[in-house]
């Protein structure tokens, strides 16, 4: 099948569907983007809003507001938060195409297999940013990871794979993307400093001695966890991060956020909204992994 024919859905029009509905999109693939209330509203009368460079431009994309089952796709994309997950993946387990791919923080897939079966294809976005006033400010910043929970590199993955290059977009086929999930929860989970009881703090206390060293020492312990559960710490940037003096992960930190893209990442509208994402997904990492 020719790549340009592959129908693509993504569920959920936030930060990362948006952004990927977007470069399908500029790439001409045939892609729908699901989406709800005012979001949809604002996509069918004005379009995908983006900010390229400081100017600001619009793309027109398919939308839709609910999923028949009989509406068949060749991949489903699911980018939504890890505690938004199950719901979505319930609204569309009775559609009947084959491949569903979440890209999402998780540590397991129990629970989605029971709600869609073999159908899921379990994968992580190489993308973040943020939506302000309703413009897309968001980026590619490292590769799409998928694969089998299995480890098998299948049909679909390599149709998958196909796709990604098409849209010029750099990905990894995960043989163990269990371990990748855990790895990367280990990482995602210590965000839970930066909030507050009503939002998130300022950048001035995000950068501060107090805020990083408690990331730097829930980082190595995560990661101790992690080694301790005999799971496989990926990829190496990860593992090393284990390794490190606290010291350097908090130098480190520090960097990343003197940028205003990692900052809109980290402290923006969308870590706001992830809040609920971000703890339960601190809470069940260390439910799992410290039994």
């Amino acid at each position: 099948m020719n790549i340009q024919q592959n129908r693509l859905l993504i569920v959920g029009a936030g930060v990362i569907g948006s952004v990927y509905a977007l470069r399908f999109a500029q790439l001409g693939l045939d892609v729908t983007l699901m989406a709800r209330g005012k979001r949809l509203d604002i996509l069918q009368r004005d379009g995908l809003r983006y900010n390229d460079n400081g100017m600001i431009k619009q793309i027109s994309i398919k939308t839709i507001e609910k999923l028949a089952n009989d509406d068949i796709y060749d991949f489903i994309f699911v980018p939504v938060r890890y505690d938004q997950a199950e719901s979505a993946l319930s609204d569309i387990k009775n559609n009947q195409s084959k491949t569903i791919i979440t890209l999402t923080n998780t540590i397991g897939y129990d629970s989605w297999l029971e709600i869609v079966g073999d159908r899921l294809l379990p994968g992580f976005p190489g993308a973040g940013g943020d939506i302000k006033e309703d413009v897309l400010y968001a980026q590619f910043g490292s590769k799409t990871f998928f694969g089998e929970i299995n480890g098998q590199t299948t049909e679909r993955v390599n149709k998958l794979a196909k796709i990604l290059e098409t849209a010029d977009l750099p990905y990894e086929i995960q043989k163990d993307i269990q371990a990748f999930h855990v790895s990367h929860a280990a990482l995602a989970a210590v965000n839970k400093h930066f909030y507050t009881n009503d939002g998130m703090v300022d950048i001035e206390t995000a950068r501060s001695e107090s805020i990083l060293s408690k990331v730097a020492a829930d980082i190595k312990q995560n990661i101790r966890l992690v080694e301790q559960a005999g799971i496989s710490v990926i990829p190496p940037e990860t593992k090393s991060m284990g390794e490190l003096p606290e010291q350097y992960i908090i130098a480190h930190y520090r960097q990343m956020l003197s940028n205003d893209f990692i900052i809109d990442v980290k402290l923006g509208n969308h870590a706001v909204s992830a809040k609920a994402e971000i703890l339960l997904l601190d809470e069940v990492f260390h439910k799992k992994l410290s039994l």
